[in-house]
């Protein structure tokens, strides 16, 4: 499987986004290439937010969570609420990343 990278987002082959299942046990299987690309190994550790809507986030944090791991779950959390209520603002992908540059690593 091939990964494709721009500046801020990894995707699967062609820019296609990757799927997966979830087993009988409630485990999703993160694809290798992304797992690859993201340094994502065992023991890796997650926050996980969600939306009533479908919409799941999987941030990837250090052991212990650091600060900036709960600044970025925290305007996830508001950006979720804003969404609920249609109180959201909306951006190009340019626009986006051009606003939180440099603002968050990971």
């Amino acid at each position: 499987m091939t990964i494709v990278k721009n500046k801020n987002r990894i995707f699967g082959e062609n820019g296609i986004p990757e799927f997966t299942k979830v087993s009988s046990k409630g485990q999703v299987v993160i694809p290798q290439g992304i797992r690859k690309t993201m340094h994502i190994r065992e023991g890796s550790v997650f926050a996980v937010s969600a939306t009533k809507r479908g919409m799941l986030v999987l941030k990837k944090v250090l052991d212990p969570i650091l600060q900036e791991d709960m600044a970025v779950l925290k305007e996830v959390e508001e950006a979720w609420k804003e969404i609920e209520t249609g109180e959201y603002k909306k951006y190009t992908p340019q626009q986006f990343f051009k606003k939180y540059k440099g603002k968050y690593k990971g």
